[in-house]
């Protein structure tokens, strides 16, 4: 429904992590139609989109109202905050009616930190993939349940495809080049594969030299790597990315502080 991308997942005992991909450029493209249709699956709209999309006939004060609604309903359909909304409550109703009982799901709001650039992107997915062996959940990645790495897994293994449902790799950049992670699928698995073992063993910076591909891409050392996806929220607090692009990202958004400098300067730089 939403013009937003799933990258990775894991859902532990008591909260989720997720890395998301807003595709604005998708949203923009949509038709009146395609607007109206996606919302209606979420809720029910307006009077006047109901009979637009029924290609009854509308006065020109209604069709005005239909155009408003639909640019309204098409900023929600990228907006994370939007996202989450429609995510936690559908999950907080079904855990509500397996319990039996009615209130509060959610301890609060969820927290967002945005990735600016490939390493921020990779380091996040990473970390998100691992959460549960690091926990100590589970001891390998595609034994871990509810988890983007498993599924990933699994649908290489069985059809040596890609899951429909995430945002796919797509290799490095070229030209042409489609929607998706800027990264090779075996590349990725075999880095969380060897990271796996590491933060498993507790040996730290011990990686294989077959992690060159990703890691040499975005510059990190296999000791930034590991303290990087081992402690991601620990570093970071809200955006992360090196320290040009954090620059941008603070100019952008107007922010007088760059918060997590230090850590992104001496992690991911």
């Amino acid at each position: 429904m939403f013009a937003i991308d799933l990258c990775a997942y894991s859902v532990m005992s008591n909260h989720t992590h997720l890395v998301l991909h807003v595709n604005e450029d998708e949203a923009n493209n949509w038709s009146i139609k395609q607007v109206l249709e996606r919302w209606h699956h979420l809720h029910k709209g307006t009077q006047f989109t109901q009979k637009y999309l029924e290609n009854k006939t509308l006065e020109e004060f209604e069709l005005a109202s239909v155009y408003e609604s639909c640019e309204k309903y098409r900023k929600r359909l990228m907006d994370i905050s939007w996202f989450m909304r429609e995510l936690n409550e559908s999950v907080a109703r079904m855990a509500n009616n397996e319990d039996k009982c009615t209130g509060r799901f959610w301890e609060g709001r969820f927290k967002s930190q945005a990735l600016l650039n490939e390493a921020a992107l990779v380091s996040c997915m990473a970390y998100v993939d691992l959460n549960p062996v690091r926990a100590k959940m589970d001891k390998t990645p595609e034994a871990s349940k509810h988890t983007s790495i498993k599924t990933r897994i699994e649908v290489a293994k069985a059809n040596q495809t890609q899951p429909k449902n995430l945002f796919p790799f797509i290799g490095y950049e070229r030209e042409d080049q489609p929607e998706g992670l800027p990264f090779k699928l075996a590349d990725y698995l075999e880095l969380i594969d060897l990271t796996g073992r590491v933060v498993r063993e507790d040996k730290r910076g011990s990686l294989d030299i077959s992690l060159a591909p990703i890691l040499q891409r975005i510059n990190l050392t296999s000791e930034q790597w590991i303290e990087v996806t081992t402690g991601f929220e620990k570093h970071f607090k809200a955006a992360v990315g090196s320290e040009a692009y954090l620059a941008e990202f603070c100019e952008h958004t107007q922010l007088q502080r760059r918060s997590g400098l230090a850590a992104c300067k001496r992690l991911l730089s």
